[in-house]
C-alpha cells in the first residue's frame, strides 16, 4: 500500500492517458460517443470541440481554411492547459510519456544515466527551433506538416485503428531514449511540448519547494525528466518551480522523503511566502 500512495501520481497519470486511449478506441470500434477522434481534433461528447494548439497553427501556416469548431476547440485548450500548466498535457495525456517513461526506467535500472552520445545542453532548445521550422515547411507544402510524423498521432491512430507500421516509430523513439539521449524526445525534440510549454507559461498549479525541509539529497532531480527547472531551487529557496518546461508530473513531490515539495497554486503561495518572510524580517 505505501508503495501505491508513493506513487500515486504516476499511477493517476497511467490511468489518465490509458482512458483517453480507451475512449478512441471505443469511439472507433463501438461507437462510444464520449471522446472521438484524436489528440489533435477531437470531440467530447460529440459536442464540444477540442483542438491541439500546434495542429491549429499548423493548419494557419499551411493556408487551411479554420472553422468555428476549431477556433472554439483551441480556445477551451488554451484556456485548460493556461491554467494547470501546459505541459501537463505531455505527462497526464500524451500517450509517448508511456514510451519515454520505460525507456527512463531502463537507464536508471541499467546504470547508464548519464551515457549520451548527443551533447543534452546542446541542443536544449531544439524543440523550439524544431516547432518554428514545421510550421515554415506547413506554409511550403500547404499542409500540416508534423502531423504526418507526429508519434502522438501515429500511436493514437495505432491503438484506435491497429496500424502496424505506428508501432515502428514508436520503437525508434523508444530506442533514442533508452540509449542515445535521455528524455530524448519530450525533451529536446517534440514540437507539441514545446508549445504546450509556451502555453502553460504563466499557469497557477505549479511544483512549490520548502528549503526548510529540503536536505539536498538530489533524489527529485535524477528522476525529473526536466531536472533544468528544478536545479535553480532545489536546497536554494522556497519558491515555486517556474521553468516552462515542468511537465506537473508530480514525480519530484513522489521521491521526496523530506516533504519539501508539493502541488499548490503559484500565486496564492508565492504571497504567503512573502508575508512570511516579512513576518521573520520583523
Amino acid at each position: 500500500m505505501g508503495s501505491i500512495i508513493k506513487n500515486r501520481y504516476l499511477i493517476l497519470r497511467r490511468i489518465s492517458q490509458l482512458t483517453i486511449l480507451f475512449l478512441y478506441f471505443a469511439a472507433n470500434y463501438w461507437g462510444l460517443k464520449i471522446l472521438m477522434g484524436n489528440l489533435s481534433f477531437s470531440k467530447l461528447f460529440n459536442t464540444i470541440p477540442l483542438t491541439d494548439p500546434y495542429a491549429f497553427l499548423q493548419m494557419l501556416f499551411a493556408g487551411a481554411v479554420i472553422s468555428s469548431d476549431l477556433i472554439i476547440g483551441v480556445v477551451i485548450i488554451l484556456l485548460f492547459y493556461g491554467l494547470i500548466g501546459g505541459r501537463a498535457y505531455c505527462s497526464w495525456v500524451c500517450p509517448v510519456n508511456m514510451i519515454t517513461d520505460f525507456a527512463a526506467w531502463v537507464r536508471r535500472k541499467t546504470h547508464h544515466e548519464k551515457d549520451n552520445l548527443i551533447n543534452a545542453t546542446k541542443i536544449r532548445n531544439f524543440r523550439y527551433v524544431f516547432m518554428v521550422m514545421m510550421l515554415i515547411v506547413s506554409t511550403v507544402v500547404g499542409a500540416a506538416a508534423f502531423e504526418f510524423i507526429s508519434p502522438i498521432g501515429m500511436f493514437t491512430r495505432a491503438v484506435a485503428f491497429t496500424l502496424g507500421f505506428s508501432w515502428v516509430w514508436l520503437l525508434v523513439i523508444f530506442i533514442f531514449d533508452a540509449f542515445v539521449l535521455k528524455n530524448g524526445w519530450c525533451g529536446h525534440i517534440c514540437p507539441v511540448g514545446a508549445m504546450y510549454s509556451i502555453v502553460g507559461s504563466k499557469s497557477i498549479i505549479r511544483v512549490w519547494h520548502n528549503k526548510d525541509n529540503c536536505t539536498a539529497c538530489g533524489e527529485c532531480l535524477k528522476i525529473c525528466p526536466e531536472n533544468q527547472v528544478l536545479s535553480p531551487v532545489i536546497d536554494k529557496k522556497s519558491d515555486y518551480i517556474s521553468g516552462i518546461e515542468c511537465t506537473n508530473c508530480g514525480r519530484c513531490i513522489e521521491v521526496c522523503n523530506d516533504n519539501a515539495l508539493e502541488f499548490t497554486l503559484r500565486y496564492i503561495i508565492n504571497k504567503k511566502g512573502e508575508n512570511n518572510e516579512k513576518t521573520a524580517t520583523n
